[in-house]
Order: structure tokens, then C-alpha cells, then sequence
């Protein structure tokens, strides 16, 4: 993993190495070309960090770094499977392969919330690429430049960002059309880039699309979000990269400018807080002023244990980091094999959550982020002898939908809110209706219902 010089130098690993990869060798090879047929559905990309530094070689496949970064045969349906195999035995080559694997990538709902059809907003009648604006005081900057990551999560629900079908993929123009219309969305006090992973891109690249966020006709905009897997899977990003100190230079003149700069980081399992160079790179953003939260899904085969979560919160407090949002896995990708029952990730939550001090149960959870919003899962009450889950928004497509607790009949299959239904004898829950209504705008400015638009700020 060093150069010449002695400095980290990143190696991705793709597919084409899952039958060369040294550390590979001790699988069977039927093992082996089974992850083959996987990754050629499901993006697969690790590096020489996550291989040398973060898998317990002798611990696979059950290692959870493993289970995180590599392909599992059973990611895939065995009828998908089948067809997958079968395509690529068949001779009929690259295109048929790519045409069965689309085939199936279409069934695996690559875009779950609408985040297609009902979160990319319009300006002056054309839609703004590469913007996702679901809720008022928050908008998604997806940059060009920053569509892929040091090394892929097998359970991303943005996994169709990586399969190279322009249909699938989120990105913003060349343009810069997002500053334009966050000029013209006083309430956005929050801006999030996301992908892929922002950090991927050069330093220079990145401040094209920071700096203008700095000037006056945006300072209405006050927190700027990194949302990053990087200090996990290429800590050296904020280390030792040859562009690092142009980048932590960017990134403190983000907090010299008066502006909260967030790095949103995933945290999976407390593996990945284990090394010297990421508690060193965490040292390193603290000293600039950033704050860095931490967030998670729970996913089955890696971290549905709450010994993990506790473990890990208690780690991220002493490091400085802030726990932040456990999610549920989004209905998407491999979900049936990652699931995990939401009456059994409310136990996972809660044992963890008592297992810690004050500082440690900051995060929220377990939250979905489903079409209408981000859904807590409050707790199991019992009303009338019958137990029902107790739910209530952290956000909504409508602001007013936030904090109103409402119930769902227990499910112990259920895994996301479209396995609920409501409690009581009622037919629907109660912003059911006012979201149809919503998402029946075809090409809406903004998100809707909005506050009224701010008058320009003074100068």
C-alpha cells in the first residue's frame, strides 16, 4: 500500500481482481466465481486499505468488513443468480451480459423514495441536475465529479450511481445550476453533498463547487454537509494525499467563513474506527472546526448485534464524533438478504442505546427514509391489549407531518413502512392523502408545501 517514496498510495481492487486477489485465494473457486456473477449486477470496488488493513482474513466470510465490501452469492435471488450465471456461460457476449444484468438491476427498485421522479426540483421549467430537494431546509448536490467511491457498501442503496447506465445516475451538469436556484431558496439553510462519495474528487475540483456556497448572495445557505465514507475506506484522503493540505485549506475556509461544516461519515461496524490512520485523520478535521456525525443503516451479516452499536457509539463519543441516525436498510439493491424485522432492530437499538452514557445516545433511530419522509420508530406500545408500533416523523414532504405520532399494527415481518398498515381499524395513515396530493405536482419550483419564500436578505 506504500509508494516508493513511503507515502499510501490507493489501489482499487473491481470484479476483474475477485479471481487474482492473493487474499481471495483460500476460497473454493466455485466461491470465487459466484461473487463473479454478483458483481456483474451489483457494483463491487474495494481498495488496498479496506483488503490489508480492515478484513480479518481469517475470519471470512463471516468477517463484517468482508460481508460490507465483497459480493455474497445470496445478494442476488437464485433465480436472478441463475440468469446472471447462465448469460455469462451462454457465449453471447458483452451486450447480452450487460442486457440481463439491467434486466435484473430494473427489478432490484434502483431508485426506492421517488428519489427520480418526485425529489429533483425545476428552475425556470427545466429540471436542476443533480439536485435532490425533498425537504425545505435541505437540498442534495450530487457533483459530477464525485459519482463513485474509495470502495463500495454491498448494501448501498445508491448502488445504481455505479452501474454505468446514465438512466440510473444522479449528477449535476457542468453548469452549476444549483447555486441559481439555491439563490432563489432563502429557506435552504442546508446544503449536503452526497454521491458517490464527494471526497473522491481532487481538492480543486471540489472548491468549484464550494467556494460559490461562500459568497454573500448564498450566505443564507449556513451549513455545508460532506456526506463521506472516506475516513472508513481511505483515511489517507485527509492524511497524506498529494492534494491533502489544498484540501483541508478548502475546508477551513468553510468555517472561516462564519459556516457549520458537517462530515456526514459512515460508520458501520467499530472495525472501521480501529486503525491509526483514521482515529488520525478524525484528529485532523476536529482541528479544523469541523464537526463530524456519524450514521449508520443496520444491516444483517454486519451490524444487527447491539454489543456492535454500543461498541461503536462509545468509540465515536471518545474520538470526538457525534452519533448521529441509525437507519433501517432501504427497500432496494439486496435488501432480502441485508433486511432485518423493525420490531427486532427497535430491540437492537434500544439495548444498545442504554448501554452507553448520555453522549452516546445523541443518535436517532431506527429511522426510515421512505417517500414521505424520515419515519422514527418510536417503540412497541400497548393500547387496549394489543400491541401496535408507535411511529413519528423527523422530517416530512410536509413540515407539519413532523412530531404527529401515529400507529401501525405489530408486524414481526414487517421490515419498511409498506409492510405496515395502519392500527385501529383505521384505512390509512393520516398524511397519506395529503402526500398523494404532493406528489401529484409534475414539475414543482420547490418541494411542496413550502414556507413562504424569504424576502432577499439585507445587505
Amino acid at each position: 500500500m506504500v509508494s516508493t517514496s513511503g507515502t499510501p498510495r490507493l489501489r482499487p481492487y473491481t470484479f476483474r481482481d475477485l479471481a487474482t486477489l492473493p487474499q481471495l485465494g483460500g476460497l473454493p473457486v466455485e466461491s470465487r466465481r459466484a461473487m463473479e456473477v454478483v458483481a456483474h449486477v451489483l457494483p463491487f470496488r474495494a481498495n488496498n486499505y479496506v483488503v490489508e488493513e480492515l478484513i480479518d482474513w481469517g475470519r471470512i466470510p463471516d468477517d463484517p468488513v468482508f460481508r460490507l465490501t465483497f459480493p455474497q452469492p445470496e445478494m442476488l435471488a437464485p433465480e436472478q443468480f441463475s440468469r446472471m450465471a447462465a448469460a455469462l456461460a451462454s457465449g453471447l457476449g458483452d451486450a447480452h451480459v450487460r442486457a440481463v444484468a439491467d434486466e435484473i438491476r430494473q427489478e432490484l427498485n434502483p431508485h426506492p423514495a421517488g428519489q427520480l421522479q418526485h425529489n429533483v426540483p425545476t428552475l425556470d421549467g427545466k429540471p436542476v441536475e443533480g439536485v435532490q430537494h425533498k425537504y425545505r431546509e435541505t437540498c442534495l448536490v450530487f457533483p459530477s465529479a464525485g459519482q463513485t467511491c474509495h470502495a463500495y457498501c454491498s448494501f448501498c442503496f445508491r448502488w445504481a450511481q455505479f452501474v454505468g447506465s446514465r438512466d440510473l445516475k444522479l449528477a449535476t451538469d457542468e453548469s452549476l445550476r444549483y447555486c441559481d436556484y439555491l439563490r432563489r431558496r432563502h429557506e435552504v439553510t442546508d446544503v449536503l453533498f452526497t454521491g458517490g462519495d464527494p471526497m473522491v474528487m481532487r481538492a480543486d475540483v471540489f472548491a468549484r463547487y464550494l467556494e460559490p456556497l461562500l459568497a454573500d448572495d448564498l450566505r443564507h445557505v449556513q451549513t455545508i454537509r460532506i456526506g463521506t465514507k472516506a475516513l472508513t475506506y481511505w483515511p489517507y484522503r485527509f492524511l497524506s494525499d498529494d492534494d491533502t493540505d489544498a484540501l483541508m485549506r478548502l475546508f477551513e475556509r468553510i468555517v472561516a467563513s462564519g459556516k457549520h461544516l458537517a462530515i456526514m461519515a459512515h460508520f458501520n461496524h467499530w472495525k472501521e474506527l480501529s486503525t491509526p490512520a483514521v482515529r488520525q485523520a478524525i484528529g485532523r478535521l476536529k482541528s479544523l472546526g469541523a464537526v463530524i456525525r456519524t450514521q449508520s443503516p443496520l444491516v444483517r451479516h454486519i451490524n444487527d448485534d447491539a454489543d456492535v452499536w454500543a461498541r461503536m457509539w462509545k468509540e465515536q463519543v471518545r474520538l470526538g464524533c457525534v452519533p448521529y441516525y441509525m437507519f433501517i436498510s432501504r427497500d432496494t439493491g439486496a435488501q432480502h438478504y441485508f433486511k432485518v424485522p423493525l420490531y427486532r432492530a427497535l430491540e437492537i437499538y434500544t439495548d444498545a442505546m442504554t448501554s452507553g452514557s448520555g453522549l452516546a445516545r445523541s443518535a436517532r433511530g431506527p429511522v426510515m427514509s421512505a417517500l414521505p419522509g424520515k419515519i422514527a420508530l418510536d417503540g412497541v406500545a400497548d393500547i387496549g391489549g394489543k400491541p401496535v408500533f408507535s411511529l413519528s416523523f423527523l422530517q416530512g414532504r410536509d413540515p407539519d407531518w413532523c412530531k404527529r405520532p401515529f400507529f401501525a399494527e405489530f408486524d414481526p415481518n414487517a421490515c419498511w413502512l409498506t409492510d405496515l398498515r395502519p392500527a385501529f381499524g383505521d384505512t390509512e395513515f393520516f398524511f397519506e392523502r395529503e402526500l398523494a396530493a404532493i406528489l401529484s405536482q409534475r414539475h414543482p419550483e420547490t418541494p411542496r408545501p413550502v414556507a413562504t419564500q424569504l424576502e432577499p436578505l439585507a445587505a
